[in-house]
């Protein structure tokens, strides 16, 4: 349908804030990123373009488009006409006049929407009166319409006809003055959009909200109102009376009662309170439906829109708007029409045809509800096996119920992993596991922890027994060279002896020479016994380093408690 709410996936943190304050039931898609994270997109198919989203987002990550940049580009080249909502003197309270006088000085024609909501209120009670309507919900809120045809489409019919104040206006100067140029709108309305693109009656949307943002951008300072200045402004056409409270709520119920008090009224504003019970009409009897259903998408009206940008309080905002009222109907007492806006309403019978000023709605394709048997699978997924797990109803997803939350996961709108309950469910069977797992380990470094004591003390045995080789060795090597040298004296001695017999010298030398060789080898594998036994030791010293740190470390590891 629209790309006018828009995301900026970075700085989604998955809250669920946008889902939870959304009136439209299809309008967020909820993914799981790559890294585990959530983002929330939003389904323009679905979105209503009430903006309750990008107020409620804390984190920046939701924002909507507008035509005031582009208006703003095509005004210095181009002749154009701007209808004005009466909500710009809640928003801009002490400088409204200087804003349209910007406008005015680039040559932009200004037209005052309160006329238009006047037309609004003629059309509607001779369309009651006429008997050309049956009970009405009213539509100068287009979230409202939006949300009619799109979730509630068998409530077209109740729908009223007549057009928004803003619309009304258009089709007067288009119809009925000759205004060729270009129309824009100012509002403080985001779903004002979708009406133009709808009717095609508007060619630029601009919202105080955007329009602010433009002056502080380019550093623009507009002009301040005059002290005890009125609420009058020279329009080029003729100003609104009190159609100009129409951005309070209740406002069009106002102005009914102005000229038929016995007119039976109920009202609604608010996303919380509004949809839930359009729902409700929608569900009731014809003949309990009051005769107008005066309802509004904003809780304060369109004067805290959520296009405003406004830094004013609800009773700041209501005072001027009593104020308002009061100027109204002062100007209705003693007005340009001679008696008062009953007059204004005979020249609108005089001079406009009623059925310029109705329109017709189109209902969009409903998305089928799951029946239980489609939904089982998906909150199986969720791990919601008891009928207990599947109301629990915490609302932490952003959806009313768990069978919401379902129906969206079986719609691609969100994913089961995104049910909080779902998602404690498996931490707490990883919680288990981690805890089977640490308990081994525990055991595991028990275990080690006796073996590294052992191998320390094996460790100690190996070094005490190289250290007894070594003195062994060097005790050896000592006694095999004084044998030797004792040896070679005996040879050297019977070699020179001549009173022995010279066979049994030769023999006595010849077992001597065997036992030094002998000698000699023993000398050499002592020798070497020592070299292996420094080398032997060198390592074993290295192994008692290691085996001690990890001995340490195990210890520890294990002084601290098992949990």
């Amino acid at each position: 349908m629209n790309d006018i709410i828009i995301v900026n996936p970075e700085k989604c943190v998955g809250c669920n804030a946008c889902v939870r304050n959304c009136p439209a039931q299809e309008a967020n898609v909820t993914k799981r990123r790559d890294d585990g994270t959530f983002v929330t997109t939003v389904n323009p198919d679905k979105c209503i373009c009430c903006g309750e989203c990008v107020r409620s987002c804390q984190h920046g990550a939701r924002d909507y488009k507008d035509d005031t940049e582009a208006y703003i580009d095509y005004l210095s080249r181009n002749k154009t006409a701007l209808l004005v909502a009466p909500a710009i003197k809640t928003v801009f309270p002490t400088n409204w006049k200087g804003v349209l006088n910007w406008f005015k000085k680039k040559g932009v024609l200004i037209y005052d929407v309160s006329y238009g909501a006047d037309i609004c209120t003629w059309a509607h009670l001779r369309a009651i009166e006429g008997k050309r309507v049956g009970n009405v919900i009213t539509q100068p809120c287009a979230a409202i319409v939006n949300y009619i045809e799109t979730y509630q489409p068998k409530l077209i019919n109740n729908l009223s006809p007549v057009h928004s104040p803003i619309s009304c206006e258009a089709i007067y100067l288009k119809r009925y003055i000759g205004v060729k140029y270009p129309l824009a709108v100012l509002s403080p309305c985001i779903a004002k959009k979708t009406e133009f693109l709808e009717t095609g009656l508007v060619d630029f949307s601009i919202t105080f909200g955007k329009l602010k943002q433009y002056f502080e951008k380019n550093n623009i300072h507009v002009e301040m109102n005059q002290a005890n200045d009125d609420f009058d402004y020279p329009f080029e056409d003729q100003q609104g009376q009190v159609g100009a409270v129409y951005p309070r709520p209740g406002g069009l119920r106002d102005n009914l009662w102005l000229h038929d008090p016995d007119l039976n009224i109920t009202t609604s504003e608010g996303v919380h309170k509004v949809y839930p019970e359009i729902d409700m009409y929608a569900e009731m009897p014809e003949f309990k439906h009051p005769e107008v259903f005066d309802v509004l998408s904003c809780e304060f009206g369109c004067n805290v829109g959520p296009a405003s940008a406004t830094d004013q309080t609800v009773f700041d905002v209501m005072a001027v708007m009593r104020d308002v009222e009061k100027a109204a109907k002062k100007k209705r007492k003693t007005g340009l029409f001679g008696g008062g806006e009953d007059k204004l309403f005979k020249k609108f019978d005089d001079t406009l045809n009623i059925s310029d000023f109705l329109r017709s709605y189109k209902p969009r394709a409903r998305t089928i509800t799951p029946t239980e048997a489609q939904l089982e699978p998906i909150y199986v997924s969720m791990g919601k096996i008891t009928d207990e797990d599947r109301h629990y109803d915490c609302h932490a997803c952003g959806y009313s119920s768990c069978r919401e939350m379902a129906t969206a996961v079986y719609r691609g709108l969100n994913v089961p992993d995104n049910c909080i309950v779902h998602a404690k469910s498996v931490l707490n069977e990883k919680h288990k596991e981690l805890s089977h797992q640490h308990d081994v380990m525990y055991m595991m470094a028990n275990k080690c922890r006796e073996f590294s004591d052992n191998l320390v003390q094996d460790i100690d045995s190996i070094t005490r027994s190289l250290h007894t080789i070594e003195e062994s060795a060097a005790q050896t090597g000592g006694r095999t060279v004084t044998v030797k040298q004792l040896i070679e004296s005996v040879i050297k001695f019977c070699s020179a002896n001549e009173t022995m017999d010279v066979q049994t010298v030769k023999q006595l030398i010849s077992i001597m020479e065997s036992i030094c060789t002998a000698f000699d080898a023993l000398d050499k594998s002592v020798s070497d016994t020592t070299k292996g036994s420094g080398e032997i030791s060198g390592s074993v010293s290295e192994l008692t380093r290691l085996v001690e740190e990890l001995n340490v470390m195990l210890h520890e590891t294990t002084a601290v408690d098992k949990y």
